[in-house]
């Protein structure tokens, strides 16, 4: 499983993945293309939501009772990823014509009742922001990323305040400064940019001389008002953003050597691991195995010379305690390991880049949904290792244990969402097609992957289970479960602890994350370091006479899943600024579905690699 051969092609792998971590090359495939305009035609502004890094909840833009309603809303179709994510795409009023500037206009004058006005309030408090697209770009503020930068390194902060609070007063923005940036190509022009400056001007019913010059704020504050909404359209050639790197402001940038530092950390543990194996490998089972025993007492006689594992070649391979539900869990990680692996390829090769809002999330459980196969092929094999009797009920039972979990968690949090109104609740239409895709692809395809699964060959252990179970002797302490296993899952959550920060972030913060070649070194890296952890702690446990390995295997590496848990704690206290019952219960359900998929992703991995050494170096042993 482990050779010295391993550093050298792992080293060639990063190599790899590094270029193609790279944000400019990453995000644009052949065939995906401009859309181009020419002078005086319409291009929509479409309104989408408003979000606020202080709660998880946002809110359909068009649905607020204080904003100007479209008079001829009609709502863009969306796909299942961008409709979890809570995104919810309308038309709207204002009037972008390519080429057109307009200095001011007015958009409607809205009544806003006392209830009105504080809601907008507690929005304002709560640092809400409001996205809007054009061109299939969200609306950004620029923001100063530190002295001595010129204009053009200015990045992009998506969405634009909804308002502000200045003089103990919450004011709204009712006044919009639209900037779109364009560059000129031979069939037309192409939208680079899109800004929008927002004010609060309490102008009345009329448009602002200067939005800039300093003047009244209009404020909103639990009372009947009126609010009057304009708009200022500027189109600006950019002559240094082109449409294939439009997309750079917007990416959050980050130190790469501290994602470098991250892959060394990851790489000082992944060596500390692969050395051990080694040892085990080139020592211990070298000097081992090929050993004939004629009898028990010579291999008795053989204990002081660490071959304790050898006595146990009778039991290693008995049926473990809760076989059944062994197998659907070990199922349901392989679905999640073929999820991963594949939805990280499509991001690799720049199909989920950041225009296409919800992709990831859509292709992450489109894949899951058909790695159902994989699922009920690999559980009904080592059901019947285990001589189970009925495959099909094994095979309902891989489709539905773990899906059936996180759709219960989902369906609970989504009660406490409904209660709030935000458009983050599944509609009753996405979640009965969630359910279609369980039970009409997910469980039908892993019922065909357990009928071929059932079919094949049982798997074979070399040499013959013991009729009566072998007494296991009392272990040295620390080869006791609850310390292997608590520490072994310490090295894993060391290997990916640095990289964690930087996807919470992009999870919780509303950043884009587009570091996908150093996100795929890491997972590399923590696979081959979950592999090596659970061989070598089962195989000191072997060695200790104690061959009850199944469950220990998967649990070894899977327990990191809850250091996982614990961090996230750090990073709720840390770094947010959650303080309500809805928002933070959002946060740990999240976060709790999370390491449970973390955990059996990187079970599952620890438990195939452990199964596949073990039956290696016992059918090497001559033992009659």
């Amino acid at each position: 499983m482990v050779s010295f051969r391993t550093g050298s092609v792992l080293m060639a792998t990063a190599c790899a993945l590094a270029f193609l971590s790279t944000p400019a090359q990453a995000f644009y495939i052949p065939g995906f293309s401009p859309n181009i305009f020419k002078m005086d035609d319409r291009v929509p502004l479409y309104v989408n939501k408003i979000f606020s890094k202080k709660s998880p909840l946002p809110y359909a833009y068009a649905d607020l009772p204080f904003v100007c309603p479209s008079t001829h809303a009609k709502n863009e179709w969306l796909n299942l990823g961008e409709v979890l994510r809570g995104d919810r795409i309308s038309t709207s009023d204002y009037e972008l014509v390519v080429g057109k500037n307009i200095q001011c206009q007015v958009l409607c004058t809205r009544q806003v009742t006392a209830e009105e006005a504080t809601l907008a309030k507690d929005f304002i408090a709560n640092d809400y922001y409001v996205e809007w697209i054009v061109d299939n770009l969200p609306g950004a503020t620029r923001y100063s990323p530190g002295e001595g930068l010129g204009d053009k390194l200015q990045p992009y902060r998506a969405g634009f305040p909804l308002g502000k609070i200045k003089w103990d007063k919450a004011n709204i923005h009712n006044h919009v400064t639209i900037r779109i940036r364009y560059e000129t190509q031979k069939e037309g022009i192409a939208i680079v940019g899109f800004e929008v400056t927002p004010y609060s001007i309490d102008q009345g019913s009329e448009c602002p001389e200067d939005p800039v010059k300093p003047g009244l704020l209009k404020s909103v504050e639990g009372k009947d008002t009126e609010i009057s909404y304009t708009y200022s359209i500027q189109w600006i050639e950019d002559t240094e953003v082109t449409w294939n790197t439009r997309w750079n402001r917007y990416l959050v940038k980050t130190d790469e050597s501290v994602h470098w530092y991250s892959i060394v950390n990851s790489l000082v543990v992944m060596i500390f691991l692969t050395g051990l194996v080694a040892i085990i490998f080139m020592k211990t089972l070298n000097k081992d195995i090929g050993t004939l025993y004629s009898s028990e007492e010579e291999m008795k006689d053989d204990q002081e010379d660490n071959a304790g594992w050898k006595l146990v070649h009778g039991d290693v391979f008995r049926t473990p305690s809760y076989s059944s539900l062994l197998c659907p869990i070990l199922g349901s990680g392989v679905q999640i390991l073929v999820m991963t692996f594949s939805t990280i390829i499509f991001a690799l090769f720049g199909v989920l880049n950041p225009s296409y809002r919800g992709g990831l999330v859509s292709f992450g459980l489109f894949l899951f949904v058909f790695a159902g196969a994989f699922a009920g092929y690999y559980s009904a094999r080592l059901y019947k290792v285990f001589k189970g009797t009925s495959w099909l009920k094994n095979a309902i039972l891989t489709a539905t244990l773990v899906p059936g979990l996180l759709m219960s968690i989902v369906f609970l949090l989504n009660l406490f969402v409904w209660h709030k109104n935000s458009s983050n609740a599944i509609p009753f239409g996405t979640f009965f097609a969630l359910v279609v895709m369980w039970f009409g692809i997910s469980l039908p395809l892993s019922i065909v992957g357990a009928f071929f699964g059932q079919r094949k060959k049982a798997i074979e252990h070399p040499g013959r289970t013991n009729q009566i179970p072998r007494q296991i002797p009392e272990p040295i302490w620390y080869l006791r479960p609850r310390y292997t296993i608590v520490l072994g899952g310490l090295l894993p959550f060391a290997v990916i602890f640095i990289e964690l920060f930087f996807i919470l972030k992009s999870i919780w913060e509303d950043q884009y994350y587009y570091m996908f070649g150093f996100l795929s070194l890491v997972f590399i890296i923590l696979l081959v370091t979950c592999v090596e952890v659970s061989i070598v702690v089962v195989y000191f446990q072997l060695c200790d006479e104690d061959y009850n390995w199944w469950w220990r295997s998967f649990f070894v590496s899977s327990f990191s899943a809850i250091y996982i848990f614990l961090y996230s704690m750090v990073f709720f206290t840390k770094q947010l600024s959650i303080d309500h019952f809805v928002p933070g219960l959002i946060y740990f359900s999240n976060s709790l579905m999370i390491c449970i998929v973390y955990g059996l992703l990187t079970g599952t991995t620890g438990f195939i690699s452990t199964y596949w050494f073990l039956r290696k170096i016992y059918s090497a042993v001559k033992i009659d």
